[in-house]
């Protein structure tokens, strides 16, 4: 495999802007003068790309341990610390391989769960037997895990970086395994990484910008490095059937053997990020999230660690919180396979975990509830039907996540300031799972809500290749008699759509999405105009990254240039990947234009694995985030 980036000459029209270099295709970046060309070395399933740093941070021996609360998280060993901030673009060194670290050899205990494993792995639950938890499959290609990479510049090869991007930092978060997979393999199993690219914030927008690729310091990804091995079982793709009770037993003994400590987390922190009260946080539903911080000098990545605000906060956390533009506070929820299934919550603008947590005792089945709406009254929850089983694991040989033809998915309403589930109502939508929700709004006494629809259900974890969602608005009439409609907006395969940031919960007109071909493989992005509801497809312009080329979710960044901006004046911002000419770039698209047309692009210095949500921080933004 090729060490990838984005060329003018396939992937984007002529019309889309002038390069003020070279093509990278002829002319390839030239690397910082003390420092050698970047290997990729490939297998099968693990790729690490390597780059030669010219000189080294000194690495801190220790550091403490402290109580996790909002203000002062738990703290987690991190080899890439320093002690200042270094206004330099020249990159620090990358933490030695974890390979390379001397260990103590494993104990008795470990030895024989490792065995049972294998055993499990290789006799039991062969990947071989479901191609699509096949490492060999699943890792393949781009998907495949990348090493590290500490600060490095990135030049500009096509634009200009617009005023309103110069100085933040646009980060990806994704999963990225840190082992070779013993055994089945989801997508979803890979440890977090976050992929963040910071903007030059001086000169014209052509200096160069600087990217870094750190992983999130989880206690799983932790545990694991030390012990230079995988430890704990894949979640999505590890319990199946016998050989998924065979595996819990295993993890059960390495707990007991006190091997693991299920009460540091077992979260991976590799869906999504939110930045709030003045913190960036690294999320994964499964467990607490996990403040970082990206340096606004040189771009480095730092994990602070577990947050539980003050012990307020437990077990896990939506990787899709909503925050209110107007007042700052953010509103999440977690799901789980115990009662109550769902538990609503929310954070006041300062950080703070605010007001009592409400179950939601009148969900009585555990649903996989992957995203949710708030309005400016309401907090609205789809409940799908995508559903947790673990009977079926543990009497049909099933695998513990699964669809339920039978059930009829149907959508919450809960005032957003409740303190019980008292006024929660319930709407029956025969048919509509969306696993991402768009946005929603309250209009003449209705509730709006506006997502991409999950057609094919059953595929929607298994072969995620074969799933289709087409966008739809929901209207419900919550203030009268309670009749549900509904308006196809398109029938392309659209899913990670986003917004102005200034319109959630309120009323907006577009919205973007990415293509899926198949999914989770984005060719393209498309923009909609909801005012044209009803009147057939909604899409107004779309843009095409070309053969061979991918991206990923678009995040829409505004102008904010003048006081009364129209809701589309401002960019999107995305990686791309070039599978034919193996190269990948950052993109500036022009959300006002037809074809979405580029406005600057950012040669990277080596391939973005594809990934799942970002998000863009702005230079203040970054300026203010907490030290610690």
């Amino acid at each position: 495999m090729n060490v990838l980036s984005v060329s003018s000459a396939t992937a984007f029209p002529a019309s889309s802007g002038n390069r003020r270099r070279p093509p990278p295709s002829r002319v390839p970046p030239t690397p910082p003068p003390s420092s050698p060309p970047f290997l990729s070395v490939v297998s099968a399933v693990k790729t690490a790309e390597k780059t030669l740093e010219p000189q080294t941070k000194t690495d801190p021996a220790t550091t403490t341990t402290t109580t996790g609360t909002s203000t002062s998280p738990r703290k987690v060993a991190d080899d890439h610390q320093n002690t200042r901030a270094t206004p330099t673009i020249a990159p620090p060194a990358r933490p030695n391989p974890a390979s390379l670290r001397p260990r103590k050899p494993p104990s008795i205990m470990a030895s024989v769960c490792n065995d049972l494993e294998e055993l499990i792995h290789n006799f039991i639950d062969p990947p071989v037997l479901r191609p699509s938890v096949d490492p060999r499959h699943v890792l393949s290609n781009n998907f495949a895990p990348v090493d590290e990479l500490p600060p490095t510049p990135c030049p500009v090869v096509r634009g200009a970086i617009p005023r309103c991007l110069t100085g933040g930092a646009y980060i990806r978060n994704g999963p990225n395994p840190q082992h070779l997979p013993r055994g089945p393999h989801h997508l979803f199993d890979g440890d977090g990484m976050l992929h963040s690219l910071l903007l030059p914030a001086s000169g014209d927008g052509t200096e160069p910008a600087i990217l870094c690729s750190r992983y999130v310091r989880t206690y799983k990804y932790l545990l694991e490095r030390n012990a230079a091995a995988p430890v704990f079982p894949n979640v999505f793709s590890g319990f199946h059937g016998f050989a998924g009770l065979a595996r819990g037993a295993v993890a059960a003994a390495r707990v007991f053997t006190g091997q693991i400590n299920p009460t540091e987390g077992w979260g991976l922190a590799n869906t999504s990020l939110v930045f709030f009260g003045d913190r960036l946080y690294a999320l994964g539903e499964s467990d607490l999230p996990y403040a970082v911080r990206v340096s606004p000098e040189d771009g480095e990545i730092f994990t602070l660690g577990r947050c539980d605000f003050d012990g307020r906060l437990f077990m896990g956390m939506t990787a899709h919180p909503k925050k209110d533009p107007s007042t700052g506070e953010l509103f999440a929820f977690r799901y789980g396979p115990i009662p109550p299934f769902l538990t609503y919550f929310r954070f006041d603008a300062e950080g703070n975990k605010a007001g009592p947590d409400v179950p939601i005792f009148s969900v009585q089945q555990p649903s996989f509830l992957h995203d949710f709406a708030v309005t400016e009254r309401y907090a609205i929850f789809p409940d799908l039907q995508i559903v947790m089983k673990p009977m079926d694991m543990v009497l049909g040989g099933g695998a513990p996540v699964g669809s339920d033809n039978g059930k009829v998915p149907r959508i919450g309403v809960l005032p957003r300031y409740a303190t019980s589930e008292a006024e929660m109502r319930w709407f029956e939508v025969p048919g509509f799972n969306p696993v991402h929700v768009v946005n929603a709004w309250e209009e003449e006494g209705d509730l709006v809500l506006v997502a991409p629809n999950v057609l094919s259900v059953e595929h929607a974890l298994e072969r995620m290749e074969l799933v289709h969602s087409s966008m739809e608005m929901v209207r419900i009439d919550v203030e009268g008699s309670g009749v549900v409609s509904r308006t196809p907006l398109s029938a392309a395969n659209l899913d990670f759509g986003v917004i102005h940031p200034d319109y959630v919960g309120r009323r907006n007109r577009y919205a973007y999405l990415g293509v899926g071909d198949p999914m989770p493989k984005i060719s393209g992005v498309v923009k909609l105009d909801f005012e044209s509801a009803g009147d057939g497809d909604c899409v107004v312009a779309r843009r095409h990254f070309g053969r061979g080329c991918f991206g990923g979710e678009p995040v829409f960044v505004p102008k904010r240039e003048r006081e009364e901006e129209e809701e589309d004046e401002g960019y999107l911002v995305s990686y791309v990947h070039d599978e034919v000419r193996g190269q990948s770039s950052f993109v500036v698209m022009d959300a006002q234009s037809p074809e979405l047309d580029i406005v600057a692009e950012v040669l990277l210095p080596r391939r973005v694995p594809y990934g799942f949500h970002g998000l863009f921080v702005s230079k203040e933004d970054l300026r203010s985030q907490r030290p610690s």
